[in-house]
């Protein structure tokens, strides 16, 4: 899986991108967030990925800058540029500097995955047989248990286990595989998941938070309100709110 590293001063918007985007489904995997261009320097320096989703107007140092200077430690990560239509000129220095795309804010769901798969399928070259991993069951290993989870995520009981047992591998082979090749735990992309789908079922005012809670796999109010607040940055309540205020 591609590695991502989301830069964005806006910690709504961040946590959006970080959460709400279907990046399993682009092949890819977020590794880190940064809310200012010198965050996103000493995180893209120390994580390396291989795209990075960045606004343009930043505190400190601006998208177009860090952009320069990763260039010229010689980045070659993919960029994505987000940027609000009345900075179109910037969007156009951008692409001078070798940004791949850009998309103006607020974009809609799936644009970014869409923005996504538009990169990598211009990039897509054939593989020559001979030069297939020969540890590339691994891969079918982990993309299995990633389809599981996205699939199962409501169950309250899923868990390593019942993955491990899915795919016909160890609990602990799983576990090492998974975190090596996405960067992540089962647990933490289970977790992630959960709260993802959690933030599109708020977003409808008429959703229940306690239903909401058992719709993805917890049986707790109290957990789940703990975890989404720790991964959100605020309780589901005041997000449903937030949702519901005109942008």
């Amino acid at each position: 899986m591609k590695k991502v590293v989301v830069v964005e001063d806006e910690a709504l918007v961040r946590r959006g991108i970080v959460l709400t985007v279907d990046w399993a489904s682009v092949d890819c995997v977020v590794v880190g967030e940064a809310e200012n261009g010198q965050q996103g320097l000493a995180l893209i320096r120390e994580k390396q990925p291989e795209l990075i989703v960045t606004d343009i107007r930043m505190p400190v140092i601006d998208g177009l800058e860090m952009l320069r200077l990763l260039r010229a430690e010689g980045s070659t990560a993919r960029v994505i540029f987000l940027t609000a239509y009345s900075d179109f000129a910037y969007a156009q220095s951008a692409l001078k500097l070798g940004a791949a795309d850009y998309l103006l804010k607020p974009f809609r769901d799936g644009e970014l995955e869409s923005a996504v798969e538009r990169l990598y399928r211009r990039d897509a070259t054939p593989v020559p047989a001979a030069s297939v991993p020969a540890d590339g069951k691994r891969s079918k290993y982990v993309a299995q248990a990633i389809r599981y989870l996205e699939a199962h995520y409501g169950d309250a009981d899923v868990g390593v286990g019942s993955v491990a047992e899915h795919v016909g591998v160890s609990e602990g082979h799983l576990s090492h595989l998974f975190k090596e090749e996405t960067g992540q735990t089962i647990g933490a992309f289970l977790t992630q998941t959960r709260i993802r789908r959690a933030m599109a079922l708020l977003r409808d005012c008429r959703s229940k938070v306690y239903l909401v809670a058992e719709q993805v796999g917890y049986r707790d109010i109290t957990y789940f309100s703990a975890t989404f607040k720790k991964i959100v940055g605020m309780s589901p309540s005041d997000y449903q709110k937030s949702a519901e205020e005109p942008r």
